[in-house]
């Protein structure tokens, strides 16, 4: 069973900075969109950025101008750069793939209302763990 690998997580204070890579080595889509995903303790699963087929970032609206996403074709893997780190960006985050060139988020995912099903995306990771201390 093909399976993204995260990696990264950690615990840090306020202000703080973390980067989360995610290997899709094993993916073996023509072409993948491919996504960081959080979900806070007792809350349900949003997208924090998105990397379309040509590396096209799209990002939530709580993180832009905080986290960057980047994608290493030569090596399939996706990266989280996470600045000025808040409380609230505790939780699992998790990397995920699906076939087609684009990201495709919604306003409303973009804006943080519309949570992620686990059905909209074909591979996941295991996810890992960000803390954030104030």
């Amino acid at each position: 069973q093909v399976r993204l690998v995260e990696s990264g997580g950690g615990e840090v204070q306020t202000g703080g900075s973390l980067r989360l890579s995610c290997d899709a080595s094993r993916l073996r889509y023509v072409s993948y969109s491919i996504g960081w995903f959080h979900q806070a303790p007792g809350k349900e699963r949003l997208g924090t950025a998105c990397v379309d087929n040509d590396g096209t970032p799209t990002y939530a609206d709580s993180v832009k101008g905080r986290f960057t996403v980047s994608k290493d074709s030569a090596n399939s893997t996706l990266y989280l750069h996470m600045s000025s780190l808040k409380p609230e960006d505790t939780g699992m985050y998790y990397c995920a793939a699906r076939g087609g060139l684009r990201c495709t988020w919604s306003d409303a995912v973009v804006a943080g209302t519309r949570s992620i099903g686990q059905y909209e995306y074909n591979v996941w990771g295991q996810g890992t763990q960000v803390t954030v201390s104030s």
